[in-house]
């Protein structure tokens, strides 16, 4: 029978076994971590970094925790020591992402969008985060964190021949779509038709200069429909630039149309626009642009696929909801900002390679039924791997005290709130006075 582990012989290095094996290394060759002080190994260094963006304690929590399991460090000592540890946290992120590792030996089917975070204070949007998601195997492939001036684009991403990308519509980006069909890489994606110069394919017809006659006006070919599923051969050109295409709309029902239809005329109502007839009928329809060829993937099994993207907003989600990664404590472009972005996403992804590491990849493989969601695992690893960081058997009762030094309130104006001097004197008669009576 085996034999449960006892809680003491549970540690922080658990924690680093999914970890590159030469974690160790890469510490000092991205400089993050030079010479031993108070954190004495690179170990301890990266146990800080989750302290401080995996548990979300701030700096001086930071250095209580450490303090109770090593020994005194002050909250400018741990920040010092974390400000240069980002091009090391990027670099064991990205060892843990299979991007680029290898060529994909069969069908690839990546999920990208795109999500802002802000910082404490602020309405606008700090930093944007950049994920791809492998569909079949529900696990991250890549991610980037960016400042927030840059948009999304697919050309950001690394992807290999074959792949086939899906994505929303905020990625209708012609000279983008173009490149990566020049790569054998396939796209399927939200067709917004005022950003998409389409025009009309013949079956068989060689790719050349579109005629503006040819232009596709959706809004009119879609009215002359009579079937609710529609598919229609395009070219997709830019700058001279040209690859063959399907345009697939599968009309609403008519209630989720004008659910829609009400959507649209509240957003353009917010901007000062009255939106177009053609916008208002479109709304009704689902359009989605694909270069996956019609006889690899018919139209319902386009549209069907299409609304599976929806799993990569349930990442967003979980690393929002559970991970705390929408809590981003420091201020935009301060030394920590990506640190602490970074440490969260790092800190994710060893959640995520430990859930698999502990009940395997058949129960999330999304070619096959699926017995459960992520979230009910996630939660019960994430509580296993916070108690492998905080670590709270190897606590030394004799640091207490100078835990308490450390966690104490800086001098400031304005003091702490006691009560008034009077009430304070009352109290304090009150208790002589009880103590004589229970003399007496």
């Amino acid at each position: 029978m085996l034999i449960p582990p006892k809680s003491q012989d549970i540690s922080f290095e658990e924690f680093l076994k999914v970890l590159p094996t030469d974690y160790h290394e890469m510490a000092y060759e991205f400089k993050a971590f030079t010479r031993s002080r108070k954190i004495k190994s690179p170990a301890q260094l990266l146990q800080v970094v989750m302290i401080y963006c995996g548990l979300d304690n701030v700096l001086r929590e930071t250095a209580g925790v450490f303090t109770l399991q090593e020994e005194p460090i002050t909250d400018t000592a741990v920040h010092k020591r974390l400000k240069a540890c980002e091009p090391w946290l990027k670099a064991l992120l990205m060892n843990l992402l299979p991007t680029g590792k290898s060529v994909p030996t069969s069908l690839r089917i990546l999920v990208v969008d795109g999500s802002s975070l802000q910082g404490p204070g602020t309405k606008g949007t700090d930093y944007r985060l950049h994920l791809a998601l492998n569909l079949v195997s529900m696990s991250l492939h890549e991610i980037q964190v960016t400042g927030a001036n840059q948009g999304e684009s697919l050309s950001r991403y690394n992807f290999a021949k074959g792949d086939v990308v899906m994505t929303d519509r905020g990625y209708n980006h012609p000279a983008t779509l173009l490149d990566l069909n020049a790569q054998e890489v396939d796209v399927l994606l939200r067709l917004l038709p005022t950003a998409m110069p389409l025009y009309f394919r013949q079956v068989g017809q060689l790719a050349c200069e579109p005629l503006p006659e040819l232009r596709l006006n959706i809004a009119d070919y879609l009215r002359k429909a009579t079937s609710d599923l529609v598919s229609i051969p395009i070219w997709l050109h830019s700058k001279g630039r040209s690859c063959s295409g399907m345009v697939h709309a599968q009309r609403l029902p008519p209630e989720v149309a004008e659910a829609a239809r009400r959507r649209c005329r509240q957003d353009g109502s917010r901007k000062g626009r009255t939106p177009a007839q053609d916008t208002l009928y479109l709304a009704g329809w689902l359009m989605v642009f694909t270069t996956v060829s019609e006889e690899i993937m018919a139209a319902s099994t386009v549209i069907e696929l299409y609304r599976t993207r929806w799993q990569v907003e349930l990442v967003f989600k979980r690393l929002k909801s559970l991970l705390d990664l929408d809590l981003l404590r420091p201020p935009k472009d301060s030394l920590l900002g990506k640190v602490w972005i970074t440490g969260k996403l790092l800190y994710a992804t060893v959640i995520e390679r430990h859930v698999y590491k502990r009940f395997g990849h058949d129960w999330n493989q999304f070619d096959q039924i699926r017995m459960t969601t992520p979230w009910r695992l996630l939660k019960v690893v994430h509580s296993l791997i916070n108690s492998w960081i905080i670590e709270t058997h190897r606590w030394c009762l004799a640091n207490q005290s100078d835990c308490f030094k450390v966690l104490m309130e800086r001098p400031r104006r304005r003091a702490l709130q006691v009560l008034p001097a009077e009430v304070a004197s009352l109290l304090k008669l009150s208790n002589k006075l009880n103590q004589c009576s229970n003399i007496i």
